[in-house]
């Protein structure tokens, strides 16, 4: 377990507001709670002194922190899930609230807010966004949007002069192509990102089209999916994104990103992992939008980066949810926690952060500020199966980039593949 300085901000915020915030936690004896994160190095650290701060502050209490990458995460929930073996506490994404929440896998909060959890002064977009048939699910600990990473030296010395916050898709390919030139090919303009379908989302909101509608049915078309890959068909013939052995290996920690490792120039991601690609990366990073459309609509959009949830098979309800409010409060804790998950939901929060920002964490709300005024409607939670509507994406799409499928092929087939999955879940 890794321990690390406390940083206190108490100072900042001012002993009332920390009173009208924090309630009485009543003293634990000998209770363990189990906690399960989708992490990365800086997120584990920050996430383990938040585990050592709620120990010190409740002798007795053992809190048992398991962490892994996003792309096992999913799978390890699923086998939980199925065995009524889930931790405690666990990390949920917008994505896939709603079928957890149709599983009965997590419990609903509403009885205690306002007694055990203190949500009053949060903003309620965010509150909003982990609500399910207008009960509360899920804490919002963060929010985010996403973004395009690209390494700001080399921007420089290739001269990419573009609008980073208005630029377009033709804009991003002259980019990769005038970086890969600059460096003979050393660093490839861009990772490729044909297999991700958080990218693709934007690509078809762009259009004009969600992924799914009101009902769970899958709205995008077989154009718009032949379209994307086509786009990075295109970029891979020319050369000018990084190697299909990398991209292959599907949903690479961040450490061995194309960004973390020198290998390319730019790369999809959320804001709110900047804290960590940065802290990854030995140059400094930059933040642009993902490329528009001329004349496309908006295909961004501000979400919650990730909530905390209370599982089905929690053991101890009143320790648990005394965690999970010093997440949203404690001033100690939601120093240390900083903004790696996102843009917290409590202005007292985010007031209290701002004289400790670092560079990074400055740049994440530049960036979030810079946004507001591009971005589109948060989307409907996905419905259930849309975990393996994702796999299918990735799988598909796997075919092109080894040539084993023409594009127009395999898009039509992902689109009845995905249309299938989501019948089968209804």
């Amino acid at each position: 377990m890794t321990t690390l300085t406390r940083r206190s901000l108490l100072g900042t915020m001012g002993a009332g507001a920390v009173a009208s915030v924090l309630p009485t936690i009543p003293a634990h004896a000998n209770t363990s709670i189990r906690h399960y994160w989708w992490g990365n190095p800086e997120r584990d650290k920050r996430t383990f002194a938040v585990i050592d701060a709620f120990q010190k502050k409740n002798p007795g209490t053992t809190v048992s922190g398991e962490t892994i990458g996003w792309g096992d995460y999913w799978t390890k929930m699923a086998t939980q899930t199925a065995g009524r073996n889930m931790a405690d506490l666990v990390q949920m994404d917008y994505r896939f609230l709603f079928e957890y929440v149709r599983r009965g896998a997590l419990k609903p909060l509403d009885e205690y807010v306002g007694k055990s959890l203190m949500l009053a002064g949060l903003d309620q977009g965010p509150l909003e966004g982990g609500k399910v048939d207008g009960k509360l699910y899920a804490l919002n600990i963060g929010s985010n949007s996403q973004v395009m990473v690209h390494n700001t030296r080399i921007f420089k010395e290739a001269g990419i002069d573009a609008d980073l916050i208005n630029w377009t898709w033709d804009d991003f390919a002259k980019a990769a192509t005038k970086i890969t030139a600059h460096t003979n090919g050393a660093v490839k303009g861009s990772d490729d990102l044909a297999l991700m379908i958080e990218t693709f989302e934007s690509w078809a909101r762009q259009n004009g089209r969600e992924f799914y509608d009101k009902d769970g049915k899958v709205t995008v078309t077989a154009d718009d999916v032949g379209s994307y890959w086509q786009f990075w068909a295109d970029l891979r013939k020319a050369g000018v994104v990084r190697n299909k052995d990398r991209t292959l290996v599907l949903d690479l920690p961040i450490a061995e990103s194309g960004i973390a490792v020198g290998d390319t120039a730019m790369s999809h991601f959320w804001s709110n992992q900047l804290v960590g690609i940065q802290a990854a990366s030995k140059d400094k990073i930059g933040a642009a939008t993902v490329p528009g459309k001329a004349g496309g609509k908006p295909g961004q959009y501000i979400k919650p980066s990730m909530f905390i949830s209370l599982s089905r098979d929690v053991k101890d309800v009143k320790t648990a949810v005394a965690y999970m409010n010093d997440w949203m409060n404690d001033p100690e804790i939601t120093g240390i926690l900083g903004l790696e998950r996102g843009i917290p939901a409590s202005p007292l929060v985010r007031k209290a952060l701002e004289p400790k920002l670092t560079e990074v964490e400055k740049l994440s709300v530049d960036y979030f500020n810079a946004i507001q005024s591009k971005v589109g409607p948060l989307p409907l939670p996905a419905p259930k199966g849309a975990g393996e509507v994702r796999d299918s994406f990735m799988r598909t799409g796997s075919e092109v980039i080894l040539g084993k499928a023409k594009v127009s092929e395999a898009a039509a087939r992902f689109i009845d593949d995905a249309q299938s999955i989501v019948e089968r879940a209804l």
